[in-house]
């Protein structure tokens, strides 16, 4: 079985003048210059061909670019995912396309991605808000959030694409972390089949600015967890860095990890020379086991 690095590219694709991170290139060439330079590094180092797969995803609008850019005989290639489906999708004979601002799982595979990322924790914290709105009480807010995220699992998979199913506890559920982590698994993937799902675990309460993020220990003992309740691969979702990546890829519970932002201090933003360092650094730790 391969290993996974995943890159979640969020909305990396912002330039500096609105707020966001983006320097690396401009929007309507940002997804070619990624594509185009992680499959020239990573074809530097043949070998990952055949022992990992590299899924990316990325924002809507650079699916099409991303997709074209692929080199057919890219030694190491890349694979295309979008951020999220919709947990309805169109079928013959029945709803023909009637989804106005939401991403079918059928118009994502039309565009060539392979991957979809679900439950990531930034979608389950606007699921929330919303239902808030509601004055929805905690429990019909979890039931709610949940049955969509599942509705959207089943329709990828129904479209033969591959998910990344975020799981991972908030500050206030660190107690009862078994709990909350068996729960969100078995809440999005009971009754699924488990050939096309690859869970991320997020520490919720380790993410962000100021937060300190678990040592290699911490993720172990999570990661133990996590595969004595569903035996589908596990990535650590909480970010692969420089600092981290190496004493993360030493974790034989894990089948791979995730990247977002490269750079931390300075011009933050991703850029796609040091990902190949933490891919470099993430491939020594799993070579250390």
């Amino acid at each position: 079985m391969k290993n996974y690095i995943f890159l979640n590219l969020k909305r990396f694709d912002i330039g500096t003048e609105y707020g966001g991170v983006n320097t690396l290139a401009p929007m309507d060439q940002w997804a070619t210059k990624i594509v185009t330079s992680l499959e020239q590094q990573l074809g530097e180092r043949p070998q990952l061909g055949t022992t990992h797969s590299f899924p990316i995803f990325f924002p809507e609008a650079h699916l099409l670019p991303a997709v074209k850019a692929k080199q057919a005989t890219a030694p190491v290639p890349v694979e295309i995912g979008c951020q999220g489906v919709h947990h309805a999708d169109t079928a013959t004979g029945g709803n023909f396309g009637a989804f106005t601002t939401m991403r079918t799982a059928n118009a994502a595979v039309s565009a060539g991605c392979s991957w979809t990322i679900i439950g990531h924790s930034e979608q389950r914290k606007a699921l929330a808000e919303m239902m808030s709105m509601a004055h929805a009480s905690t429990d019909h807010c979890d039931k709610a959030i949940h049955e969509l995220l599942k509705g959207q699992i089943r329709c990828a998979l129904k479209a033969k694409m591959k998910v990344l199913y975020c799981i991972g506890e908030t500050a206030e559920q660190v107690a009862k972390r078994a709990q909350v982590l068996a729960h969100q698994i078995t809440s999005g993937t009971d009754g699924l089949p488990l050939n096309d799902i690859v869970l991320a675990y997020e520490p919720i309460w380790a993410i962000g600015p100021g937060k300190t993020p678990p040592d290699a220990a911490q993720i172990k003992e999570s990661a133990e967890l996590i595969k004595s309740i569903c035996s589908a691969p596990l990535v650590y979702g909480g970010g692969l860095k420089r600092e981290n990546a190496e004493s993360i890829g030493s974790i034989a519970a894990l089948d791979g990890g995730l990247i977002a932002l490269t750079r931390f201090t300075g011009n933050i933003g991703f850029y796609p020379e040091e990902y190949i360092e933490i891919v470099d650094l993430y491939v020594k730790g799993e070579q250390s086991r």
